[in-house]
């Protein structure tokens, strides 16, 4: 029954990482669609060329945010394709369920996500 219960939370897993897949790269699409909508240099007025490139670098950052988030979500599922999702790709150990319920992209468990997190501080 517990095996059952597992391949249960790993399928709705999977459903939310496939819809994050989908939502994610119609995002994209979309900032495809919005850009080179305005230029700067084009304008009469010194406050509406920095209004205009304000907007632009927003959206250059939420675009790369969006990519880097969707390369994870594809990661993810190909791990589950592999077997090797919920297993921890520095250490081997398993990753804890809760931890993929609250972050389904984790690759990490949580002791060699702290430690690699304590070494980009340094």
């Amino acid at each position: 029954m517990e095996i059952k219960a597992k391949s249960k939370r790993m399928e709705d897993l999977k459903a939310y990482l496939e819809a994050e897949r989908e939502r994610l790269r119609a995002e994209i699409a979309r900032s495809d669609l919005s850009t080179g909508e305005k230029r700067t240099g084009y304008s009469t007025h010194m406050a509406d060329d920095a209004t205009i490139a304000f907007e632009q670098a927003k959206n250059v950052s939420l675009r790369r945010s969006q990519e880097a988030l969707l390369a994870e979500v594809e990661d993810a599922l190909k791990r589950m394709e592999n077997g090797t999702y919920g297993i921890c790709q520095r250490c081997g150990r398993m990753i804890d369920l809760a931890r993929l319920k609250a972050m389904p992209t984790a690759a990490l468990c949580l002791a060699c996500q702290e430690l690699l997190e304590q070494r980009r501080a340094v």
